[in-house]
Order: C-alpha cells, then structure tokens, then sequence
C-alpha cells in the first residue's frame, strides 16, 4: 500500500454503478471530490440484481478484512425490477425476495465495523419511450420501478438506513426523461 491507510467509500451495485466513471459520471464525481481524503472503490456489475450480489457479499465485503469501508454506497433494483421474463432469462427479482435480498445485504454491511456507514440509491425511473425506441421492446417499466423504490425506502427506514428516493429525486426535473438517462453500448 503506498501511503498512510485512508478511509475507504465502496460503491456496490450493477451497471449504474458500474458505469458511474463514464460521461463524468457520479462515481468520477465523488472520486474527484475525495482524492485527496479517501480512496473509491468501484464495485459495479452490469446486469447484476440482489441476487447475484448475495453469491458474492462475503468476497467484496469479507468480516476479516484488516480495513473495513467508511461507507458504502448500495445500488440495487434496476435489474431486480423488471419484468420478469417467461423462461427466466433475465435479471428480474421477485418483490419479496428483493426486499430480503437488500436486508441480508444491508445487515451483512453493518455487521463490519461499528464504524462503516451505509447509504444505499433506491431504484431510479425509467424512460420507458427511450428503451421501446432504442431496444424495440422493454423489460422495464416506470411503475415497477417505483414499486421497488417505495420498497426499498420502506426497508431502509425500519432499518434505520440512510436512503436517497433516485424514483422521485430523478423526476423532480422537468426535463427528467432526457435529462438523466445515457446508454453505453458493449461490443
């Protein structure tokens, strides 16, 4: 390690976070912001849901680590809020296995450090047109969403979690149908 240990801010999610570099995204923002206080861990998976990232908690996220996050920054439901499709191929989580997917998640976090903060993104709208427009189809949709979001809200308040509404946050723009949304395409 070169230099003196420095709090550490993980972001953990799917491709929002993933992608959160890109574009002069929030992930280069705050990496911006703390260059000099913190170090930023990226920790996004496109395509992943709560499911996938329970495979996994213990190996981000291991109870031994000999330095623990300051904070992580938790964003699932995307993924977990689609529809789901009839042969099981894609992403989609149940509601309730969402919300226990995202307590087991979130407790498992808490128990690192007395000391590791938690703020987990609740899931954000969708530009239902734009995706039609751009895939043909969708697998999301805006109501949906907002079903996860109000979930997850809900979950992180009788938790006791901090939790930003994207859902609402994201819409209070007028332009917010345009203003927000950006797709990286991979070869």
């Amino acid at each position: 390690m070169v230099g003196p240990n420095r709090p550490q801010i993980v972001l953990f999610g799917s491709s929002i976070v993933q992608f959160s570099y890109s574009h002069e995204g929030w992930g280069s923002i705050l990496t911006d912001l703390y260059s000099c206080k913190a170090d930023i861990v990226l920790r996004g998976y496109g395509g992943w849901n709560t499911r996938l990232a329970l495979q996994v908690l213990d190996q981000i996220f291991p109870k031994d680590a000999a330095v623990q996050p300051s904070l992580v920054i938790v964003y699932f439901g995307g993924n977990d809020s689609m529809k789901p499709d009839p042969n099981g191929q894609n992403a989609h989580v149940p509601l309730l296995e969402y919300i226990q997917n995202m307590k087991n998640i979130v407790l498992h976090l808490k128990s690192l450090s007395e000391k590791t903060r938690i703020l987990v993104l609740s899931t954000p709208p969708v530009n239902e047109e734009q995706i039609i427009k751009l895939f043909g189809s969708s697998q999301r949709s805006n109501e949906s969403s907002h079903i996860y979001s109000e979930a997850c809200i809900k979950m992180c308040q009788e938790l006791g979690i901090k939790v930003i509404d994207l859902w609402t946050a994201l819409q209070n723009r007028d332009d917010w149908l345009t203003a927000h949304f950006t797709y990286v395409f991979l070869s």
